[in-house]
């Protein structure tokens, strides 16, 4: 079974894709809100995405451009306007395929499972955290936040994916000292407390200033 995202303004041809989809046994969400896919794309960790062109507040590339930030999986357009432009344009904006409009169940059918069996015969799916926006790819130690991508150290990197993980809670600073140094005795406490104001600088300089909070005696946490 694949899990297919669906980003379709048209409820009604919406509801009837998912409907031939499921039918194929596989697993579809449609997007809610348009203003703002990449909470619910994370959250879904789909396996494809169904993208089409005109949407309210921002367009199909627009969103393109964002997942392809964070995921190599594959894209495929939709669009009534299937002229050569369009799909020329959709193609060199990340995408896989292009389905014209009125969409045709048998066509749909073919592309999306010969997509399907080309990317996942051959690789998996890239792992993501996301929390405010922020999304963390934990395949290439990167964060990236409103089409700013930032490369993180290992520590770095080690740091921001236990507090996103236990994103809401407390993460004391012994339990940081033991994800970083298990192996190493003799490091002074001292160096997490570096090593998080240097992840802070980095993160403030992409527009997440305070996105990791101490609690004075406690550790840090991300709310």
């Amino acid at each position: 079974m694949y899990k297919i995202f669906m980003v379709e303004d048209d409820f009604a041809l919406a509801e009837e894709m998912k409907k031939q989809i499921t039918s194929w046994g596989n697993d579809v969400y449609i997007v809610n809100d348009f203003q703002n896919i990449m909470p619910e794309f994370v959250a879904f960790n789909p396996d494809l995405v169904l993208l089409d062109i005109m949407l309210p507040f921002f367009n199909g590339y627009h969103w393109c451009k964002q997942i392809r930030e964070v995921s190599a999986i594959p894209i495929v357009f939709l669009s009534s306007a299937a002229d050569n432009m369009n799909i020329v344009m959709a193609m060199n904006m990340g995408g896989d395929d292009f389905i014209a409009k009125p969409v045709d169940s048998m066509v749909m059918n073919a592309k999306l499972h010969a997509i399907l069996r080309r990317t996942y015969d051959l690789t998996g799916k890239v792992p993501v955290l996301e929390h405010k926006g922020a999304i963390l790819n934990l395949s290439d130690g990167t964060i990236s936040y409103n089409d700013k991508k930032l490369e993180l150290t290992k520590n770095e990197f080690k740091i921001l994916q236990m507090l996103m993980e236990n994103k809401g809670k407390i993460v004391s600073r012994d339990t940081l000292m033991t994800k970083l140094w298990q192996d190493d005795c003799y490091v002074e406490e001292n160096t997490l407390t570096v090593n998080v104001t240097r992840l802070r600088k980095k993160l403030d300089g992409i527009g997440l200033k305070d996105y990791i909070l101490t609690r004075v005696g406690s550790g840090y946490i991300v709310e």
